[in-house]
């Protein structure tokens, strides 16, 4: 990758880049190849509307490839890597984590493994873009048109320098364009970064408008309302203790839960959880514009995307069709890929309420559909399935029970009979049924968390047998691989109630804090009427008949490796009906009996918190009322955000990294340390840099540059 900003050229080359990589999925987007432009064109009004629009091309750039989960996901208390081991130093924090960008010949798995310059050069890329935007506003005469210009350039380069302090602190500011190659830089402080991200939010925030001109995908007030409300609270938090004394606590915080309350007006939340991720219809479809959504990435199915499409349906499906025993075959019907990426830890099960949070049922995907034949003499002798009990093409061939610790039907494996996966035999017979399973495990067995110890590998650190969740997941693409069409929320309202809950909370409101996030768990609770069996995700995009907006295009062919019974390929359209079961575990997870009454979620105090809160608190050793309710509303945080990008941040931010990823991450815990609350600063940008009469740093001088203990 090339390292944008260690040697900066001038601001030309930087906007060509990006004006090539404008094309996007909403018609705002939808520009030409401007490879043929020259700087002079960005020095006119429509080149400068055109530049402006190019802004949204640099967040794609956070979804593209396999630093997507590794910079924001992994290292916490709420994944940790499977089998695949791409990016495992970013979970593990073990030495290959450290300034130098791990290759394969510095030890990477691969050559996929997450550059530790990735977010550096990249938000520095567009930061550039926004300078000249911002040094060339002057020349739009229309005064509307150059307001919102301005407030994108504002906002785009107030949030890249927001993304950099979350992960590096203290960095490099440039509020101009560059002019020739710069090889000599100042560090700014830590309170000079994040004054600089708070001026430019301030500054999008009075010139976006309140609705966006450009449509679905355009940021408005609202966006930068949002995310000035973070970096608000960013100041007053702990990461931020040692300098932030100078900032009246209650001012910042204050202007938090306005700045909140502005969004919860302007951006009501959706009446139902499932349809922020789990009803996807296909490409551009009317969910990727609810009133929650305050920015997405966004993605569609043009043929020019630029640099960097959609990769994000990879990363939290288990590898179904390793362990399955060829009763799961995966294929684009199914609306992620097996990647094995981010297998949730136990602490991302425990914290929900499983029979009362319908969250959970909504993110948690729990059945695959048997769709490749097997011969039911091998269900019985290799398989140990009961005679008569042998399913059908169709049934569950996966099955994910989502259990309580304390469930007494799951003592021992008396109840069901025995669990496993394909290859290792079991007894379990769905009592929904009557019809064996070929592969179902609980979380818990006799108390134990055991959900990890029936990977193929048969070692529970690499377990590529685990539930995932289907944010991501997209029944639109024409290929298993190829790049996903859904847009990618970035920032909704379901966040903006949990900033608000711990601007209370830090200002000793906790009544308050509660009562905002009742609110939110309001949304959470199955209403009357409600089947809490009912499952769907985005493989509903694939067909007409799931309630898609189109057939897919590939429906009709066979390309993947499913048979029927006679041994005959089957079309993609036959193994998506086999494939995508609507219906999850939640009857068998809870053991109540089913019931259309509407569950409650209410909590009544911050000293009477849920079951599963005061176990984490406990497990945390939480005794003060601030420290409770800051874990807590983080809990709350999993529940409502789980896998949306910003996890390691907001952790950092509090300084509870080390605490929960100890705690949680059994892979991170024996590396992680408060170094890790900061990234490395690249080595190849430090490497690069001169003194001001034209010298090299010296060593001492470069470790000046460096974040401490690296």
């Amino acid at each position: 990758m090339k390292k944008i900003f260690s040697s900066i050229l001038v601001s030309a080359a930087v906007v060509l880049s990006l004006a090539t990589a404008v094309s996007c999925s909403k018609e705002f987007l939808d520009e030409d190849n401007r490879t043929a432009y020259t700087t002079q064109y960005f020095e006119t009004e429509q080149g400068i509307y055109d530049l402006s629009t190019a802004l949204y091309a640099n967040i794609r750039w956070h979804f593209g490839y396999e630093w997507a989960y590794g910079i924001t996901i992994y290292g916490c208390d709420e994944f940790t890597n499977g089998a695949d081991l791409t990016s495992e130093p970013w979970n593990t924090y073990d030495s290959r984590l450290n300034p130098m960008d791990c290759t394969p010949a510095l030890g990477a798995p691969n050559k996929n493994c997450p550059p530790v310059s990735g977010l550096w050069d990249q938000m520095y890329y567009g930061i550039s873009t926004a300078n000249t935007l911002i040094a060339s506003a002057d020349k739009i005469t229309n005064e509307d048109v150059r307001k919102v210009c301005l407030g994108e350039a504002y906002f785009l380069r107030g949030y890249n320098y927001y993304r950099l302090f979350a992960q590096y602190g203290a960095v490099v500011l440039q509020e101009k364009p560059a002019e020739g190659v710069i090889r000599t830089f100042e560090r700014a402080t830590e309170d000079a970064t994040l004054a600089l991200v708070i001026s430019d939010l301030e500054k999008a925030y009075d010139y976006l408008p309140v609705k966006s001109s450009r449509g679905t995908g355009g940021w408005n007030k609202y966006t930068a309302a949002h995310f000035l409300a973070k970096a608000l609270l960013f100041r007053q938090s702990e990461r931020c203790a040692s300098w932030n004394s100078k900032y009246p606590k209650d001012t910042d915080l204050k202007k938090v839960t306005s700045l909140c309350d502005e969004i919860i007006q302007a951006h009501p939340l959706v009446s139902d959880y499932k349809e922020l991720y789990a009803v996807w219809t296909g490409i551009d479809c009317p969910n990727e514009n609810l009133s929650e959504i305050l920015m997405s990435a966004q993605h569609s199915s043009d043929t020019y995307k630029g640099r960097y499409g959609n990769r994000t349906y990879n990363y939290f499906n288990p590898q179904f069709s390793n362990f399955s025993g060829g009763y799961v075959q995966r294929g684009q019907y199914i609306g992620g890929m097996d990647f094995q990426r981010c297998r949730p830890n136990e602490y991302a099960y425990a914290v929900f309420d499983n029979v009362n949070d319908s969250r959970m049922w909504k993110t948690f995907k729990t059945v695959y559909g048997y769709n490749n034949y097997q011969k039911p003499a091998d269900m019985q002798s290799k398989g140990g399935c009961p005679a008569g009990a042998e399913p059908e093409l169709g049934d569950a061939g996966i099955m994910f029970i989502l259990n309580s610790k304390t469930d007494p039907r799951f003592a021992d494996e008396s109840t069901y009979g025995s669990f496993g996966r394909g290859a290792v035999p079991h007894t379990f017979v769905n009592p929904e049924t009557g019809k064996w399973v070929p592969n179902v495990i609980p979380l818990y067995l006799g108390g134990k968390y055991v959900h990890r110890n029936y990977g193929v590998s048969g070692n529970p650190a690499t377990s590529n047998f685990f539930c995932g969740i289907n944010k991501t997941d997209d029944g639109s693409r024409t290929g298993e691989k190829n790049d996903a069409h859904r847009d990618v929320i970035m920032a909704r309202t379901g966040e903006t109630y949990l900033v608000k809950a711990e601007a209370q909370a830090r200002m000793g409101d906790y009544a308050g804090a509660i009562a905002t996030v009742n609110q939110l768990r309001k949304r959470a609770e199955f209403k009357a009427g409600e089947d809490r069996s009912a499952y769907t995700d985005g493989s509903m995009a694939f067909l007409k008949e799931f309630g898609g907006m189109e057939d897919n295009s590939t429906a009709s062919a066979t390309l993947g490796k499913c048979k029927d019974a006679t041994g005959a390929k089957v079309d993609n359209a036959q193994a998506a009906r086999w494939s995508f079961v609507r219906k999850n575990t939640y009857y068998l997870s809870t053991g109540i009996a089913p019931t259309t009454e509407a569950s409650s979620l209410q909590i009544a105090s911050a000293s009477a918190l849920p079951a599963e809160d005061e176990a984490i608190l406990k497990q945390l050793s939480c005794t003060s009322d601030l420290d409770r309710m800051i874990n807590f509303i983080m809990n709350e945080r999993t529940r409502e955000l789980l896998g949306e990008w910003d996890r390691w941040e907001e952790l950092s931010r509090c300084n509870l990294l080390v605490r929960r990823a100890k705690a949680f991450n059994p892979e991170a815990a024996a590396n992680v340390s408060d170094k890790h609350n900061l990234r490395p600063i690249p080595q190849a940008f430090i490497d690069q840099l001169l003194n001001e009469d034209g010298t090299n740093l010296t060593d001492a001088q470069k470790a000046e540059w460096q974040n401490p203990g690296y």
